[in-house]
């Protein structure tokens, strides 16, 4: 029973509530607009949240963007995409464990009628379980939205128990912070590699040191984290590890990995794949932040209002001066 201008009225919670909403939609590959699009009702568990701020993944959501996703469950055009958002909560259900004004961290929905989910947090307005979301402290602003990476690096990693990882691969906002939660473990200086000059910058303070491959000798590292996502890097990567050593493939891959076995058994090499992070991963990040430990300065370097969202998609994937892209959602009702 849905009324004018997205109206819905909810007597089992006594309450009339806006469900609907612009988002970005992809209706094909390279095709993508802001759409009106209407919300699932929300239940007891969910709540509203309205956006502030979402991120622009230059990794999945590129491929997503270009048609180079694989095939998995859930995919398919036209999407939201997303998983990196932040918002208000503006109605909370009775046992959703939120209250209405927190400023929550968005890992995505999947809650519109005319389009998929995928990851479906580029939206003005969403529903979703209270479950999924993380509170955010409102000093972080709109760094908030770097959590999913933030976790995603942790997880990577392994935290900051597993050996640490001395060498990255990638000097983007993923390869950054995987660099930076290396550097919190005593005695670990770790080194990446990046091999576009204009990327080098910026590990001054962060206990880091960036070099270009053929500036690097070493043949003894202990734990590589690649997220270049290369397809073609292993054996590279697998010539530069001591013995015993460990290659974690934290990029996403859209074509099929391969290497030479030789040079893998006389080193016993040993091949990881990181996958998304888990809930106690953006806890655990969130406390480093939380306690100055973990610094994400530095990382958000454009920034387009979301009614620009065409031209700042275009921008996060083409741009190579552009780290991590942010839609500002506040001016959009």
């Amino acid at each position: 029973m849905r009324e004018s201008q997205g109206l819905v009225s909810r007597a089992a919670i006594g309450v009339s509530l806006k469900l609907d909403t612009v988002a970005v939609v992809l209706d094909q590959p390279e095709s993508l607009s802001l759409k009106p699009l209407t919300l699932t009702p929300p239940g007891p568990g969910d709540v509203i949240v309205e956006m502030e701020w979402s991120g622009i993944s230059t990794g999945t959501e590129r491929l997503l963007w270009s048609g180079r996703m694989p095939n998995f469950p859930g995919m398919g055009y036209p999407l939201v995409p997303g998983y990196e958002s932040v918002g208000r909560v503006t109605w909370a259900g009775a046992q959703c464990g939120l209250a209405v004004g927190q400023r929550v961290f968005v890992p995505g929905a999947r809650c519109y009628n005319e389009a998929r989910g995928l990851f479906g947090g580029a939206s003005a307005r969403v529903v979703v379980p209270g479950e999924r979301l993380v509170p955010v402290s409102d000093a972080l602003g709109e760094a908030a939205v770097l959590l999913a990476l933030a976790a995603t690096a942790y997880h990577a990693v392994g935290g900051l128990e597993m050996r640490p990882v001395d060498l990255v691969i990638g000097h983007g906002v993923l390869g950054r912070l995987v660099a930076r939660i290396a550097a919190l473990v005593a005695g670990n200086t770790p080194v990446v590699w990046e091999t576009n000059p204009d990327r080098a910058g910026g590990a001054d303070g962060h206990g880091y040191r960036v070099l270009s491959p053929d500036q690097d000798a070493r043949v003894d590292y202990h734990r590589i984290c690649d997220v270049s996502g290369d397809a073609g890097i292993l054996d590279q990567l697998i010539a530069r590890l001591a013995p015993g050593g460990e290659v974690i493939l934290a990029g996403f891959y859209s074509q099929p990995l391969a290497f030479n076995f030789p040079p893998a058994f006389m080193r016993e090499a040993r091949i990881q794949v990181a996958a998304e992070w888990r809930p106690p991963d953006i806890q655990a990040v969130k406390a480093l932040i939380e306690a100055g430990r973990l610094s994400l300065a530095g990382l958000i370097t454009h920034r387009e209002p979301a009614s620009n969202a065409d031209a700042a998609y275009r921008t996060a994937f083409g741009d190579p001066d552009c780290l991590k892209m942010i839609l500002d959602w506040r001016s959009i009702s």
